[in-house]
C-alpha cells in the first residue's frame, strides 16, 4: 500500500476544486512527492504508449494497404491515442488516489499562476498596507516555497526566504495573520478593484 503524501488524509476520493472554490497549501513531504509523481508519470506514459500501439496497428489493419504508404494511419493512430488520454485524465485518472501528488502540483502551480497574473496589483498594493494584498503576497510566497521544494529547485530559493521573511515581518507589525495558507479568488478580485 502506497503511502500517504499529505500529513492530513489523503484525497480519496479526489475532486476537482472548483475554479472559484479557495485552494490550500497542504504540508508534504518532498521526497514522497517526487516518487509518487514519478510513479503516475511513468504510469500515464506506459498506457499512452500502449493506446498508441494499439490504435496505430488497429488504424493500419482496417484502413492500411499491405506493404503501402501506412504512415498516416500511424499519425491518426496516435492522435487519437492524445485524444484518448486527454478524455482519460479528465474522466478517469484525476480522481485517482495515486494521481493525488500530481493534482495537488498543477492545483497549486495554477492557483500561483493566478497571482502571478495579477502581482503588479499586488505590489502596488503592499506598498500601500493593504491588508489583503498582504495577505495574498504571503499565500504567494508561502505556495511559491512549497513548489521550490517540492520541485527541488534551490537556485532562487534564498532570496525568496529573504522576500517571505521581511513580508513577514512587516504583516507581523500590521496585526495580520501570517498563516495564509488559503487564497481565497476574492482577494484576487479586490486587489484589483483596489488598483482602479
Amino acid at each position: 500500500m502506497a503511502r500517504c503524501l499529505f500529513a492530513s488524509d489523503p484525497f480519496l476520493p479526489l475532486k476537482l476544486r472548483k475554479p472559484d472554490a479557495m485552494f490550500e497549501i497542504q504540508p508534504m513531504n518532498a521526497n514522497t512527492y517526487r516518487q509518487q509523481t514519478r510513479r503516475s508519470t511513468l504510469i500515464i506514459a506506459l498506457i499512452f504508449l500502449a493506446l498508441a500501439m494499439v490504435l496505430s496497428t488497429a488504424a493500419v489493419a482496417l484502413f492500411g494497404t499491405p506493404g503501402g504508404d501506412n504512415l498516416r494511419f500511424n499519425v491518426g493512430g496516435v492522435f487519437v491515442a492524445v485524444l484518448a488520454m486527454a478524455a482519460l485524465m479528465r474522466k478517469v485518472f484525476w480522481r485517482q488516489a495515486w494521481m493525488a501528488p500530481a493534482v495537488y502540483s498543477w492545483q497549486l502551480k495554477r492557483s500561483l499562476m493566478s497571482v502571478t497574473n495579477v502581482m503588479h496589483h499586488v505590489t502596488t498594493a503592499v506598498e500601500k498596507g493593504d491588508p489583503v494584498a498582504m495577505k495574498l503576497l504571503r499565500f504567494y510566497h508561502l505556495g511559491l516555497n512549497q513548489m521550490h521544494q517540492l520541485d527541488g529547485n534551490s537556485s532562487d530559493h534564498s532570496q525568496l526566504i529573504r522576500e517571505m521573511d521581511q513580508h513577514m515581518e512587516r504583516m507581523q507589525a500590521l496585526g495580520i495573520d501570517t498563516e495564509q495558507t488559503r487564497l481565497d479568488p476574492a482577494w484576487l478580485e479586490a486587489v484589483k478593484q483596489a488598483s482602479r
